[in-house]
């Protein structure tokens, strides 16, 4: 029932005269099928003040690398046309995929030892994350090389300079999870002639309504008033300030990996279009659902999930493997989605995830750091059981 759901929102996110200690201070969350939406709902406010805005379903945030399934949708969206093939080199397009050498380590004095390679670099490695690219922040040997060469950009900055770093081991041998589906974006670029934002505008957020989508806040000033801030939890676990955004303002790429800024509304609108074969062909959502990693490589994607919260919501035993690109349960999840569904979130705790079996997906947006906060894990697996404990049982 509904009212399940609106009563796990109200009590994980403060109250208008309440402190946002302990809480997540603004959360929205919608479950559509194929029919429309099943539930729509919001709790909170757009910043830790008391006195802010109520948070809502047209609530404007960073929702990161939620960017990333709406970019490889658009890839599919070229291969459905025949513009391009998932298994074919792009380093000849995009030339800089072919100078990412492999970092093997560090000399005695610190000089990293990088190994040049031959191996083709197609879509389907930089959409499964198999290419070998990480997000250079979070990997301290990147960082290291980043600080022997001089560098002055990072993957922050959204720039092809940020996203260039060395490749951590040979292409199509393993799993890491980085900057890679951003090289798609620039893929997708040479091959339109257009910007990433002006394709996902005419193919996507236009056709699909979606009014409140897009890489540059400045070109949406609707929003203005209802942008969340960015709140990040204190140290002792419990309390809650708001702060500046992570990202770059001004920034030269328009990143498919973590750029777009839109609302729970409109990013139930691309599910429902996902969900229902609207933007692309049932055989297409077909491809990017199908497990796409060896044994060994879907070991590595889920030794990576444990070690970087990226899974949260599983049984930290529960097999995965990688589709087109998100996590793919290769199990049912107790309680939970079924077995073949898929998911991602992004640095900001926005999560979604669609489980074609049971005919629903659901997304919550939320803007609090640290990634894969506690607080914001208890209300998420509080929601995902409500969902099939309650609301598909009276659906």
């Amino acid at each position: 029932m509904a009212a399940s759901l609106d009563a796990i929102l109200a009590r994980n996110t403060p109250a208008p005269d309440q402190d946002a200690a302990g809480k997540v201070p603004g959360a929205a969350f919608i479950v559509v099928n194929k029919d429309g939406v099943l539930y729509n709902g919001s709790a909170g406010r757009i910043d830790p003040a008391i006195g802010s805005r109520p948070w809502s379903a047209d609530t404007f945030t960073h929702v990161a690398s939620l960017t990333k399934i709406i970019t490889a949708t658009s890839i599919m969206q070229l291969v459905e046309r025949g513009l391009v093939n998932l298994d074919v080199d792009m380093r000849e397009l995009v030339p800089r995929l072919g100078q990412m050498p492999i970092l093997r380590g560090f000399t005695e004095d610190d000089k990293p030892i990088l190994e040049d390679h031959d191996v083709p670099i197609t879509l389907r490695m930089l959409l499964t994350h198999t290419v070998g690219l990480s997000y250079d922040v979070i990997e301290p040997d990147l960082m290291r090389w980043h600080n022997a060469v001089g560098r002055k950009a990072t993957n922050l900055d959204w720039s092809l300079d940020g996203f260039h770093t060395p490749v951590l081991f040979k292409p199509g041998e393993s799993f890491y999870y980085g900057t890679a589906i951003d090289w798609a974006g620039q893929a997708l670029e040479k091959i339109t002639g257009k910007t990433l934002g002006e394709y996902m505008s005419e193919n996507i957020f236009d056709p699909l309504g979606m009014n409140d989508t897009g890489f540059w806040p400045e070109k949406l000033p609707h929003t203005a008033d209802r942008t969340a801030t960015w709140s990040y939890r204190g140290e002792d676990g419990s309390s809650i300030a708001s702060g500046p955004q992570m990202f770059a303002k001004e920034h030269p790429v328009e990143s498919g990996g973590a750029g777009l800024l839109t609302t729970a509304q409109d990013y139930s609108k691309f599910l429902h279009a996902l969900l229902t074969n609207q933007i692309v062909k049932k055989e297409t959502v077909d491809e990017m659902f199908r497990p796409q990693l060896n044994e060994k490589i879907a070991r590595d994607s889920r030794e990576f999930a444990n070690k970087s919260l990226t899974a949260v919501e599983f049984d930290p035993e529960l097999k995965l493997n990688y589709g087109l690109s998100g996590f793919i349960n290769m199990e049912d999840a107790e309680g939970k989605r079924k077995k073949g569904s898929m998911a991602w979130s992004g640095m900001c705790n926005s999560h979604w995830w669609m489980d074609r079996e049971s005919g629903i997906a659901a997304v919550l947006v939320v803007q609090l750091m640290p990634f894969g906060d506690p607080t914001f894990v208890k209300l998420f697996d509080e929601l995902e059981r409500a969902v099939y404990s309650d609301l598909l049982a009276t659906a």
